[in-house]
């Protein structure tokens, strides 16, 4: 007994969660999702001239 109150305020929490708006930036998960396809972004501040693989990691293979 007594977890009424504790159940309601996660029951309200998680409909919050659930039904906000969340303020998603679709420019930048258009970006995001272009990057892992291998596309063009229309801009990104992280381009370089060096290859890298998933991690970060300088691309020795030059296949």
């Amino acid at each position: 007994m007594g977890r009424g109150r504790a159940k309601a305020k996660q029951t309200k929490v998680a409909r919050q969660l659930k039904y906000s708006s969340g303020g998603t930036d679709l420019d930048r998960l258009a970006q995001e999702l272009a990057a892992e396809r291998g596309g063009s972004s229309h801009s990104s501040a992280e381009e370089s001239d060096e290859e890298t693989d998933d991690y970060g990691y300088e691309d020795d293979d030059e296949d």
